[in-house]
């Protein structure tokens, strides 16, 4: 069938409006020729949505039942309970907007509201707003414990930085093997902390790959000796080799 957009009228028929409310106003006449009821739809027929039809209908004469929803016979409001069997039971255009604002917030058909109205008024239930209120809360605690970990961490870089720098510059003769092999076992041991995890399942840092580690020291410590992204995934290989190898 051909594609036919949604379109708006004065009055509906409440069919008229669930085919519309559903998107499926191209496929009006194919549903129309398949029912014999307005009111009560069959279960199943060959229709893509059916049963998202079925709930829209029935979401109308629920409204119009229990006088959430203002009905007449063709166009005219009357709010005759005589009508709800009737095939000129209808909704005016405007009573069903007021409805649909009132009692589906989150629904916003084309053919009810503008293209700038659903735009510009992105719906955001109540349910959804506690949701996000509670993850936005949750995110903003666990930023304030990697800042919390990074100071700590920091520092911790700092002291062993400059303990570093000290001892390379006093120290006159090459590292030996027994001094090299400490400070692997540290550096890798201090690696592995940061980025592992307490036995609670609780990261020790806010850093989780060991990329994220040599980016901090190069965008804090760049320029200084041996602070290069060569040199650090180098030194960490070798730290945690040889820390796997002494485990």
């Amino acid at each position: 069938m051909d594609k036919d957009p949604p379109r708006s009228k004065v009055f509906y028929r409440p069919i008229e409006a669930a085919i519309r409310w559903a998107g499926l106003l191209r496929y009006k006449q194919a549903i129309l020729s398949a029912i014999s009821s307005l009111r009560y739809l069959p279960i199943k027929i060959e229709c893509p949505r059916w049963e998202e039809l079925r709930l829209c209908n029935d979401r109308i004469y629920d409204g119009i039942i229990n006088g959430d929803l203002a009905y007449g016979r063709d166009g005219i409001t009357l709010n005759d309970k005589a009508l709800l069997d009737s095939d000129h039971l209808t909704i005016t255009h405007i009573d069903l907007k007021r409805w649909m604002q009132a009692h589906y917030p989150e629904h916003r058909p084309g053919f009810l509201f503008s293209r700038s109205e659903r735009i510009a008024h992105p719906v955001i239930t109540l349910q959804a707003g506690q949701a996000m209120l509670i993850e936005r809360q949750a995110l903003k605690a666990e930023l304030d414990h990697c800042h919390r970990q990074q100071k700590v961490l920091q520092e911790r870089y700092d002291s062993l930085l400059k303990r570093s720098s000290e001892i390379l510059a006093c120290n006159q003769y090459p590292i030996t093997e027994r001094a090299e092999s400490t400070y692997l076992n540290i550096v890798g041991s201090m690696l592995d902390l940061m980025l592992g995890h307490s036995p609670a399942g609780t990261a020790y840092s806010c850093f989780r790959t060991q990329e994220a580690v040599v980016s901090a020291l190069i965008a804090h410590y760049s320029g200084v000796m041996g602070i290069t992204e060569r040199t650090l995934n180098g030194k960490f290989a070798l730290a945690r080799k040889k820390l796997r190898n002494f485990t």
